[in-house]
């Protein structure tokens, strides 16, 4: 076969340039949409529609094997591209770039990027017909087996259904299969030994507890009871003769102005301070609204005035 022109090898390049804006570009658009697709889902699982959202997810799952596919296929047009000093050596195909040159003929015609269809016409004439039969047909095993993989045309297994379901609905807050959120609020039951009531070791847990259970039990004819008793009737460390007790009234509020102050459910009012002993009553002086005054009280006003 004769060697191929001189410009073949650029528009493979061009062409592999396209290709790579276009996968990449094709990737965002699938993320965007697949964000879409699952925020759907949820609300299907939501509303207990387990039915339909098994089927629909599988839309989910092979829209995420495409774009895994555009990633592999972006690395071979960017290993091919950074390879094409290699390109212009004439056939056979160099077996540094066998692998990414069949599997780029091989899954060009199964997706929708154009610019692949160019690249695998320009490498068709690169490398002529049989070539590009038995990459289609894989004759030989060089086409990588991760793009044979993922444009399988196999229904997802089970498993996989289940466990993107299950991921979905923990991404969104949504309680499916019922349930699982209040399994994991409760996490696994802790582990209780043998004379212990759950408490820590090392801390004010189960064995102070474990010690203050066994109090009673020391002592003779209700020696340990009393004990008990008194030390339940110790008052704090912090109250003392010199410090008497003080109790803070609560602040303010606007359910309640007026707070009032509780100790051991009795209501603390404010004591009335006593009448000094020593002051006498004043008496009233009368007035014409307590009645009319009598003959006495008015001669003796008329001698006051005299004087």
């Amino acid at each position: 076969m004769p060697p191929s022109p001189p410009t073949l090898v650029p528009k493979i390049k061009v062409q592999l340039k396209l290709s790579i804006a276009r996968l990449r570009m094709v990737q965002k658009r699938d993320e965007a949409l697949a964000k879409t697709q699952r925020r759907a889902m949820a609300t299907l699982l939501e509303q207990g529609k387990t039915d339909s959202a098994r089927i629909r997810v599988e839309n989910i799952i092979r829209s995420d094997i495409i774009t895994e596919l555009h990633e592999v296929l972006e690395l071979y047009c960017e290993l091919l591209l950074a390879r094409a000093g290699l390109l212009e050596a004439p056939p056979p195909c160099d077996p540094g770039l066998e692998e990414a040159v069949k599997s780029v003929i091989y899954a060009a015609p199964k997706t929708e990027i154009k610019e692949l269809g160019a690249v695998r016409a320009l490498l068709a004439e690169k490398f002529g017909k049989e070539f590009v039969l038995q990459a289609m047909e894989n004759e030989d095993g060089r086409v990588s087996e991760r793009v044979v993989r993922k444009l399988s045309v196999a229904p997802p297994r089970e498993e996989l259904v289940q466990g993107y379901l299950e991921e979905i609905a923990k991404a969104y807050g949504v309680d499916w299969p019922p349930g699982r959120r209040a399994e994991e609020a409760l996490g696994e039951p802790p582990g209780f030994v043998d004379g212990e009531d759950g408490g820590d070791d090392d801390g004010e847990g189960g064995g102070q507890r474990a010690g203050q259970a066994e109090k009673p039990l020391l002592g003779e004819d209700g020696e340990a009871g009393a004990r008990e008793e008194l030390n339940m009737a110790t008052p704090p460390r912090s109250f003392s003769p010199s410090s008497p007790l003080h109790v803070n009234p609560p602040s303010a509020s606007t359910d309640n102005i007026h707070p009032k102050v509780t100790l051991n459910k009795v209501e603390l009012t404010p004591t009335k301070k006593p009448v000094a002993a020593s002051r006498k009553p004043v008496a009233k002086k009368p007035s014409i609204a307590d009645g009319v005054p009598d003959v006495d009280e008015l001669a003796k006003r008329f001698a006051a005035l005299k004087r």
